[in-house]
């Protein structure tokens, strides 16, 4: 896997700025306030319960030194990399009223992005040889869509569109109004020129040929069997790029992924994946 390209810096200040304001509300940690005494310093490692793929140290790190710059961290296992059960995947140093009062956020973040990685990691080992790639789509947890789709690339998957800007997808609503697949097609091109790529979510096989006519430069095929979606590459025929979509489990991904398509877009990675179960343990 080629370099990893971390999400916006301040995508994730903001990300952290609200999660902590979350937590810590009106009156701060009144718990450690009430029961740590001030100017105790310790050392806390962040740890992994279970093995599995890294996302979010980095970002992990930056909620320690947002409630204390003061504090020190260090990086044990970084984003992208798969750690051992029980392994240290970094450490924090400084006031301990400060470390405990960023605890959760820190742990909230890292173990579900951790968890979005570990499941893309898996599918895309599941999938090998094929040729495909996976991808994610935008069933995102609002607000965190930019560092969720961080973790699908730490976990070796590759990320669908961002957002409704950024690249056209026609589904079956758009034409349901726009009438036709060849009709919205050429009311896209129309609109957003010729640096802009026009993917449309077909059902069908009469749909994947309107489509190709249509010069569409992606075409989604929605909740077909693996044969259907056979048919299709095969209709197709290197014209356009195919995406398979519509209940893509990890356990259905092999054979989809064997039926030719270039591309498995999974919302399960992003909605659905388990968190990977890290914790804190301070060492006194």
């Amino acid at each position: 896997m080629g370099e990893l390209t971390q999400p916006p810096a301040h995508v994730v200040t903001a990300v952290i700025d609200r999660s902590l304001t979350e937590d810590l509300g009106r009156a701060g940690d009144i718990t450690s306030a009430a029961v740590v005494p001030t100017g105790i310093q310790t050392t806390a490692r962040i740890v992994a319960r279970s093995a599995g793929r890294v996302a979010g140290i980095r970002i992990a790190s930056q909620v320690f030194t947002t409630v204390d710059a003061d504090l020190t961290t260090t990086i044990a296992v970084d984003d992208s990399d798969d750690a051992a059960a029980g392994a240290t995947l970094g450490t924090v140093t400084g006031a301990a009223r400060s470390i405990l009062a960023a605890e959760r956020t820190a742990l909230n973040l890292l173990g579900h992005l951790s968890g979005i990685a570990t499941a893309t990691r898996d599918v895309v080992r599941a999938i090998e040889g094929t040729g495909a790639r996976v991808v994610d789509t935008r069933k995102t947890t609002p607000g965190l869509r930019a560092v969720e789709k961080f973790a699908v690339r730490a976990g070796g998957g590759a990320n669908h569109r961002m957002g409704l800007d950024d690249a056209v997808l026609i589904k079956d609503n758009h034409l349901a109004v726009a009438g036709s697949v060849s009709q919205a097609v050429t009311a896209a091109r129309a609109a957003v020129g010729h640096t802009v790529k026009i993917e449309v979510e077909v059902e069908d096989l009469d749909g994947v040929v309107e489509a190709v006519e249509a010069g569409a430069d992606i075409i989604l095929l929605d909740n077909m069997t693996p044969q259907l979606m056979q048919d299709a590459v095969a209709l197709v025929a290197g014209r356009a790029v195919v995406e398979a979509s519509g209940g893509i489990t990890p356990d259905t991904a092999r054979s989809v992924a064997e039926t030719g398509v270039d591309l498995l877009s999974m919302g399960w990675i992003t909605h659905s994946a388990p968190n990977l179960d890290v914790a804190l343990d301070i060492d006194l």
